[in-house]
């Protein structure tokens, strides 16, 4: 039993430590996205770096604001939260959502945000 737990916290320590290709991550990775909210038309503009993005955006009635994300990396998809804070009396919004890396340079996603409400997103890794 000893043995096993050994193996696993070396296995864990392994996967941490691995090199993973940052180059991307050196070059903020830019988005755009395109939404909706009670029939009105949402959208933003983004850059992800080093698991972290900011997020400005347009919502219903005027409304624009600021969101702060925080990423997970996994190989191929990477989910997100964040917390934002937008005027016209909207006060802070609560998002998440996740963004997948195609084969080519290309990244879509789907969020939601409580302000802008659901949207699609296409960006570009460099």
């Amino acid at each position: 039993m000893k043995r096993i737990k050994e193996i696993l916290a070396a296995s864990a320590l392994v996967v941490l430590a691995a090199p993973y290709p940052v180059n991307a991550q050196i070059i903020p990775q830019p988005w755009v996205s395109v939404g909706g909210r009670e029939g009105d038309v949402t959208f933003s503009v983004g850059a992800r770096a080093f698991d972290f993005g900011v997020e400005l955006g347009r919502g219903p009635d005027g409304a624009s604001g600021v969101d702060v994300l925080k990423f997970l990396s996994l190989p191929v998809i990477s989910p997100y939260v964040g917390i934002g804070l937008y005027s016209e009396d909207q006060g802070i919004a609560l998002s998440g959502g996740l963004q997948v890396n195609t084969a080519s340079n290309l990244v879509v996603g789907v969020g939601y945000n409580s302000v802008r409400g659901v949207n699609g997103q296409v960006g570009i890794r460099f």
